[in-house]
């Protein structure tokens, strides 16, 4: 890609996502800004990445090391600033790879990197432990010329420990404390990207997702996240839940931003066979980035997902006039047979996270002290006061437990998941509609964290989706005494484009996203 491309790119990206980046500067500064504005800083020699890099550094120690302590970062990459340098040097010999060069990035620690920063899922049994290559992802972003400044917190082995978890926390990094009320939770698994990102730590962030770790975080963090149709983006080198819903997926402050960060990380890998079903359903998604593009679009408003909590619906009803405002012509529906794959999806997650996690660990940390399921429930026990001071391991437990892939009550299982989440759930409803999309709240807001009882989640749109596999994006849609919540937009396989499309138009009418400003906790009097 040459200078004239890269101003073509840097044009189009600036026509879209200027509105945006006025509403996120707050007091952050060029640190709340988005890619665009950072990178028209940089072009005309304003900024560069090293500086930009040095800030973010800088701000982590003010904010997440000191005064509110986020605790959002649970390890900053020591090459960071070498990696800017090289950056600025490529840009100055006029070789710029493309929007996100030079721009910092975080990725969530179950994400290998072939560094010297560790991957850990946040567990104390691969602490220090260095994975031996890059994840697919990882590689695709550093390709894209993105500075990876460091690994999110997250729940611990990415919320499937135990039944009676606290999101945010792991054995390895405490607890993610949420930027917008600091005794309230930021929800899981993703909660390190997400709150650091609301934060302004860094411009963008990778969550990932097996069922609403993506979403949940970013809603409650008042973000954009996407979790991407399954094969979108390579699960390779990430350490695993399940194969059948994994992914990562952008988190960031603006559907620009989440678009751009997108393009560059999908792609096939060869070590992850589902990628190649993505080979032409996926492209530049910077071109879904239109704000008329709720014009015509029919969405189906999921019903089944509402009555959680009055000032919840409230909000999205609200959401919905303005979708309507925007040209959308909504259908009342629901998704139908979402009661019928609750329990088979945990009996799926369990089966592939045994397997899934032991071939994780032979491949990218061959030289770890645990090398399969049993393992990590045994240095658990040995290490109980630092690993369960809180709640226990039944899912690794229940995990352990279980057979391999080739037992019949796991095929049974995900054969009735893709049944229900698919063919008779997301596609038949749209179908019958001739629907665009679906949309609901995202879930509620943020609750309080509770070591004693445990995470409580007040409604959530994620399972469908992510049962079956495809895209789901959330944006923010408003406050509930100053905790955001989010709209989100669901459709089926591969339709991210048109997702983003109407998502974008969305915000850009709206623009509902605030900065945080960290307080201990929430005012009644604020709405």
């Amino acid at each position: 890609m040459d200078r004239r491309d890269f101003v073509k790119i840097g044009l189009a990206a600036g026509a879209v996502a200027g509105g945006a980046v006025a509403k996120t500067l707050g007091t952050g500064g060029i640190l709340d800004a988005g890619v665009w504005e950072q990178q028209q800083m940089m072009e005309a020699g304003k900024l560069t990445s090293h500086s930009l890099t040095s800030q973010y550094l800088a701000r982590i120690k003010t904010i997440d090391k000191a005064g509110p302590r986020l605790n959002a970062i649970i390890e900053i990459n020591p090459e960071a600033l070498k990696i800017a340098l090289d950056m600025d040097r490529e840009r100055n010999l006029k070789r710029v790879r493309g929007p996100l060069h030079g721009i910092p990035v975080l990725l969530k620690d179950n994400i290998a990197t072939g560094d010297r920063m560790s991957t850990t899922a946040g567990s104390l049994a691969l602490a220090g432990v260095r994975a031996a290559r890059d994840a697919h992802v990882t590689a695709q972003l550093r390709a894209a010329g993105a500075v990876i400044i460091g690994k999110t917190n997250l729940s611990e082995w990415a919320n499937m420990r135990s039944t009676n978890s606290i999101s945010g926390w792991s054995g390895r990094g405490g607890l993610t404390l949420n930027p917008y009320a600091l005794d309230r939770n930021c929800s899981g698994s993703s909660s390190g990207s997400g709150a650091a990102i609301a934060a302004g730590l860094a411009t963008l962030a990778v969550g990932t997702e097996t069922d609403g770790s993506i979403v949940s975080p970013a809603s409650i963090c008042g973000l954009v996240g996407i979790k991407p149709t399954l094969g979108l983006v390579s699960r390779s080198g990430i350490i695993p839940i399940a194969h059948s819903q994994d992914t990562a997926g952008p988190m960031a402050r603006s559907v620009a931003d989440a678009a751009l960060m997108l393009s560059a990380m999908a792609g096939v890998d060869p070590k992850d066979p589902v990628t190649s079903e993505s080979v032409g359903k996926a492209g530049d998604y910077r071109a879904a980035l239109d704000k008329g593009g709720l014009k015509g679009a029919r969405i189906g408003v999921a019903r089944n997902f509402f009555g959680h909590l009055p000032e919840l619906d409230a909000v999205i009803e609200k959401a919905l006039l303005d979708l309507k405002a925007q040209g959308a012509v909504l259908v009342d529906t629901e998704v139908p047979n979402v009661g019928k794959y609750g329990d088979s999806e945990t009996e799926v997650l369990l089966y592939e996270f045994k397997t899934d996690l032991e071939a994780y660990l032979k491949e990218y940390a061959p030289n770890a002290p645990v090398s399969n399921m049993a393992d990590v429930i045994a240095f658990n026990q040995k290490h109980r006061q630092q690993e369960m001071p809180y709640f226990g391991q039944e899912y690794l437990e229940q995990a352990q437990a279980k057979g391999n892939l080739e037992t019949p009550a796991y095929k049974e299982a995900l054969a009735n998941n893709r049944r229900y989440a698919r063919a008779e759930g997301i596609d038949q409803v749209m179908k019958q509609h001739q629907l665009d999309a679906l949309v609901a709240p995202t879930g509620g807001p943020a609750w309080l964290t509770d070591f004693i009882n445990g995470d409580h989640f007040v409604g959530g749109f994620s399972s469908p989706a992510a049962v079956a596999g495809y895209p789901h994006i959330t944006v923010p849609a408003g406050h509930i005494h100053g905790l955001p919540v989010g709209l989100s937009f669901v459709g089926a396989a591969y339709s991210e484009a048109a997702l983003i499309r109407m998502a974008y138009a969305y915000e850009q009418a709206t623009l509902h996203r605030r900065a945080p400003q960290f307080p201990p906790s929430v005012s009644l009097a604020v709405r």
